[in-house]
């Protein structure tokens, strides 16, 4: 059972696994953000631009609610949450463009660091494998 227990202390912490926490937890409040903006900035300018609808409450009714004599619900109505579908797609959306506005950053930062280091390597002389093939032509001319 110790061994068990060293092993899962071991797995845990791992720096791609700590890594992998920290990112689900930021995810998390993340989509936070992005949902409180989507419902609470961008679905009443929608919603104002649409004739005051508000489209968290935009429902297609597929069966009108039941009721008895008494007027008590018998079965509660049946709706699709068109509505909360709209808020949700474009919910995803501000969420896919940052994604990737953060990856194009990420590979643009790459390019230049990478195009920095070939740089210092062609100034600091030729590479490993630029000096081989020198010593390739000069055995050959020989």
């Amino acid at each position: 059972m110790k061994k068990i227990i060293d092993e899962f202390k071991t797995f845990i912490m791992r720096g791609n696994v700590l890594d992998m926490a920290i990112g689900v937890v930021m995810a998390t409040a993340f989509g936070k953000i992005t949902t409180s903006l989507v419902n609470d900035v961008i679905m009443p300018i929608v919603g104002k631009f649409t004739g005051g609808v508000d489209l968290s409450k935009l429902n297609i009714c597929i069966q009108e609610a039941k009721y008895n004599e008494l007027g008590e619900v018998i079965s509660e109505p049946v709706n699709i949450g068109i509505g909360t579908f709209i808020s949700t797609i474009i919910d995803f959306i501000i969420i896919a463009f940052i994604i990737f506005m953060v990856v194009k950053a990420i590979n643009i930062a790459s390019e230049k660091l990478i195009k920095k280091e070939e740089a210092e390597a062609k100034a600091e002389g030729p590479t490993e494998k630029e000096l081989l093939a020198n010593i390739l032509e000069e055995i050959r001319k020989k």
